[in-house]
Parts: structure tokens; C-alpha cells; sequence
């Protein structure tokens, strides 16, 4: 509306800064200011770590799979809104031929993005790799593959060890992405993961570490013409940063916003908040080695005890998240009611059990974090000193903390949150099996390990709910992790942009929308 000639001039001056900027960014890989006829189309997400690597079977990360889909693309796909249910992807239609099993018929035409022809072969050395080289991390979730036959070169027969329930599940998520086998193979680990090849919607443009993902659209692509001109992927771990550059345009969706700033997200007016209740379960790792004071299971019993989940979802979360004593939320096959939106909290009987475990005046232990937990671990320590624990509080940055992770060299407490990609019972319960949890948590339950062994390979799904749930029972007692609360995943979104989450955590950029 206008209010006075004198306000002309400043309006002017401002629309063109506005261009100016719009222009720049545009050209560094951020979003434009203002979306023109014939401006490039820009999508920047800010997430909270960087990639670590584009070999899709040697990372376990949300948030790097959630780069990696706009590049690779699986033989299935999940429903953004029910995981459940499973899509076309690179296969056109499968079938069960027997309970080991399963034929896929591919899609024709489709190339890789150095122009390679898709075909069976990629399959069979994409699968085959992951399923035969232990030392490759996720490795665990495809061993039950046994080969991948090529009946032609658009039919693919995928042969298990055993009967495998969840085979779907497997091929719908992050190591399932289909790697070009004669590109690979010519260029290596390292060679890939300096120029990457996938059939998605987007192709790989650079990768400056702990800076950016910069990704552009695939023109031929099988799909059609992609909805964005560049992707960038952009790793801010400080929260601060990440939503003073989500509020000033600089990103349009940002990942995690700390309760603090949720109504900053909302009031901005070039801002809105948006959340969805995930898969994602936030967890203390309790060390079970012998000689550790974790050993002890009324130590472990006491140091649940001492933490007031309830109120560290209130108050440190903002009520992002619901309570729990169980690795798996609503909507996964094996959930146990009874164990979730609980709260055992009794300071005064895990002072108590601390006392029978042999430690009256209290005990020494060290709770390891990464930064984007900060506050969740800082409320933990409290509870638990207030229950005469003596905690030594590590807080470690992203690389760090991955780095003690995956040499398993935590000490007695760490608190981690575990996505489940698959949505199925297995991919957060089979750690606990003994050679599973060796050099991790240490932990150790023949009928764990009996009742999970026979899981994996019953295709009943009332009786594998049943093992399921009594796996589940077990560990609520054992305690080799202790299960805090089911995170709901939240971000803040420019207000130009059209954005639902997805129960997956995934940003498919053809999902989003550019409103303006």
C-alpha cells in the first residue's frame, strides 16, 4: 500500500538490492531473492552434517541419504506418507516366485548420468557388492542376500540365504542405490566419490567438504524435466547459524530447529514451521563390558530411573517427541503399546538401587555426545547427578563423535539417535545380537539372540510380531541401550516454498515446490 512519495525512493533502492542479491546467490549455488522468468530455480537445504562419502554402501546416515536419493535411485521406492507401502522405482513390478526368491522386472530406456545404459548387470553388482564385503558399513542389512541372477538384461532374480521377510524394505533404502558397474569398476572408490554417477533426477556437480553439496538437474532424465535447475545441500551444524540463515534467505529449509527458535520459525513472516513424528529414537548406549560400573544392571536400572523423559520432552524439546522405553514406535511391526509414551521416573529408588549396587556415596561415569544433543544430554547429566551419579559430560563435534561411534571407543554412556530406514523391526533390534553388539555395548542374551535369529526368517508376520515383542520385553530389563523418546523431526521452510515431511526424513526435491 502506499503511504507517501518519500517512500518511493527507499523501495526502489531495496527491489534492486533485492535483484542484485537474488543474482549472486543464484550464482554461488543459494536460493535467488526473487524468482523471475528465466532465473535459475535454486533449492538450499541446510542440514546438520555433511556428506561423508557417495559410496552408498559405506555410510548408515539420514542425513546424507536424504542427498543421495536425488541422485541414485532405488529398485523401490517408499510412500512418503505410509513407509509401508512400496512404489516403482528402477523396477517396474516384482513378484515372490518362492520363499527365497524374488523376480524384478526393470525400467527400459533409463541411463546413468554419464550416459550408460541401466541395466540387470547394475543390479547384480550393485547387491552382490554389498551382500559379499563385510568390511563395507552397512553390510549387516544385505548379508542375507545370497546372488542376484540376470535372466535378460531388464529381469532380475534376487536369490536370498533364507527366507527374508523384509527383502522390499532393504531394497527401498540407502544401500540400494543403484551404482553404474563399468563406471565404478574404471574409476574405483575414490574416483567415484570425486565424480559420482547415478540415473536420478539430479547429477553431481561438486562436493567441498564441510561446506556444500551442489547438485544440478538431469536433463535426460527417464522422469521427465526436473522441477529444480540446482540442488545445494549445505552442512551448517551450529543451530544458531542454521536458522539466522534460514530466516535471512540464505537457505529455504532447514533440519532441527531447537525449541528456542520454533516461534522465531513461525513469527518471522518469511518463515513457517512444519514437524512429523519419525522412526527416529533417541537412546543412551550403555557399555555392558565387564569391569564397567554399567555392567551392573541396577546401575543401569538407576540411571533410567533418574531421568525424567517426560520433562525432557517438555522442556528441552519443546514436545517434539513422545516418551519411550522401546526401539520402535506406532506403525512397525513389533511395537509393544505398553512400553511406549512411558515414564519410569524415581529418583529416589535409583539413589536406592545405586546404594545396593554398591555405591552409596555414588559413582563415576562419562556421557558422550554430539553437539546437535547438547541440551538433551546437559538435562541427563543433571537427573543423573541429582541421583548421585558423577558424570563427566563430553560433548563432541559431528566428525568426532562419528569417529568414537564407529571405533566403538565410547565409555559408559552415549547418547545417540537411530533413524530406521527400513521401518521394520530389524534394522534397530539385530545390534543387540551378541556378535552384533561385540565391541559396541558388549551386551549378551541367548534368548535375545534366539527369538531374533528366528525373526529374520519367518515370513508369518502375527508370530514375527510376537518374537518381536518379546525381544522388546527383554531389553526394557537388560538395558543394553535406554530408550529416551521418539523424536518428531522439525524444520523451518521459506515461506516460497511448498514443502511436507516425509516419515522417512527423505528431501526427494521433486516433492518440493516452489510456490513464487
Amino acid at each position: 500500500m502506499r503511504r507517501g512519495n518519500a517512500k518511493w525512493p527507499l523501495a526502489i533502492l531495496l527491489l534492486m538490492i533485492a535483484a542484485i542479491a537474488g543474482c549472486s546467490a543464484a550464482e554461488t549455488g543459494g536460493p535467488p531473492g526473487v524468482q523471475r522468468d528465466g532465473a535459475e530455480k535454486v533449492l538450499t537445504i541446510g542440514n546438520t552434517i555433511d556428506n561423508v562419502t557417495f559410496d552408498v554402501h559405506d555410510h548408515g546416515n539420514t542425513q546424507v541419504e536424504s542427498i543421495h536419493v536425488n541422485l541414485f535411485e532405488y529398485l523401490v521406492k517408499k510412500d512418503g506418507s505410509d513407509p509401508s507401502k512400496k512404489l516403482p522405482g528402477l523396477a517396474v513390478s516384482w513378484e515372490q516366485l518362492d520363499d527365497m526368491t524374488w523376480r524384478f522386472k526393470l525400467r527400459e530406456g533409463v541411463k546413468f548420468h554419464n550416459g550408460d545404459p541401466f541395466t540387470s548387470a547394475d543390479v547384480k553388482f550393485t547387491l552382490e557388492r554389498v551382500a559379499q564385503d563385510p568390511s563395507l558399513i552397512d553390510y549387516s542389512s544385505y548379508s542375507s542376500i545370497k546372488q542376484v541372477n540376470v535372466i535378460d538384461d531388464f529381469t532380475v532374480d534376487i536369490v536370498t540365504k533364507q527366507p527374508d521377510p523384509i527383502l522390499l524394505a532393504r531394497l527401498s533404502r540407502i544401500s540400494s542405490g543403484i551404482l553404474p558397474e563399468k563406471y565404478f569398476k574404471e574409476k574405483g572408490v575414490e574416483g567415484f566419490n570425486a565424480a559420482p554417477v547415478g540415473t536420478g533426477p539430479y547429477k553431481f556437480v561438486k562436493w567441498v567438504k564441510d561446506d556444500r553439496v551442489e547438485l544440478v538437474k538431469n536433463t535426460e532424465y527417464w522422469g521427465g524435466d526436473p522441477k529444480w535447475d540446482r540442488l545445494v545441500f549445505r552442512t551448517i551444524p551450529e543451530a544458531t547459524t542454521r536458522i539466522s540463515e534460514l530466516l535471512t534467505g540464505a537457505i529455504d529449509i532447514a533440519v532441527i530447529i531447537p525449541p528456542a527458535d520454533i516461534q522465531r520459525v513461525k513469527d518471522s513472516g518469511t518463515t513457517y514451521y512444519t514437524d512429523l513424528e519419525s522412526a527416529r529414537v533417541q537412546s543412551l548406549l550403555v557399555r555392558q563390558t565387564p569391569g564397567t560400573v554399567t555392567a551392573n544392571p541396577k546401575v543401569r536400572e538407576a540411571i533410567e530411573l533418574a531421568i525424567d523423559k517426560q520433562a525432557i520432552v517438555d522442556s528441552v524439546l519443546g514436545g517434539a517427541g513422545v516418551p519411550t522405553q522401546e526401539a520402535i514406535g506406532p506403525g512397525i511391526l513389533g511395537h509393544l503399546p505398553s512400553l511406549f509414551n512411558t515414564n519410569i521416573y524415581n529418583v529416589e529408588r535409583a539413589k536406592q538401587l545405586l546404594a545396593e549396587a554398591g555405591y552409596p556415596d555414588g559413582v563415576e561415569l562419562t556421557l558422550s555426545s554430539p553437539a546437535s544433543t547438547k541440551e538433551v544430554a546437559e538435562a541427563i547429566a543433571a537427573y543423573l547427578t541429582e541421583a548421585n551419579f558423577k558424570v563427566k559430560l563430553e560433548i563432541l563435534e559431528q566428525t568426532v563423535y562419528k569417529q568414537r561411534d564407529n571405533s566403538n571407543t565410547f565409555k559408559e554412556l552415549a547418547l545417540q539417535g537411530k533413524g530406521n530406514s527400513m521401518f521394520e523391526a530389524p534394522l534397530p533390534l539385530e545390534i543387540f545380537i551378541t556378535e552384533n553388539a561385540k565391541g559396541q555395548t558388549d551386551y549378551s542374551n541367548p534368548e535375545v539372540d534366539r527369538l531374533l535369529k528366528a525373526a529374520a526368517v519367518n515370513m508369518d508376520d502375527k508370530e514375527r510380531e510376537s518374537q518381536y515383542q518379546k525381544v522388546q520385553q527383554i531389553l526394557a530389563v537388560d538395558r543394553p541401550r535406554i530408550f529416551l523418546y521418539q523424536n518428531k523431526f522439525n524444520y523451518g521452510v521459506n515461506n516460497r516454498i511448498g514443502f511436507t515431511p516425509r516419515a522417512d526424513e527423505m528431501f526427494y526435491a521433486e516433492d518440493i515446490v516452489l510456490k513464487q
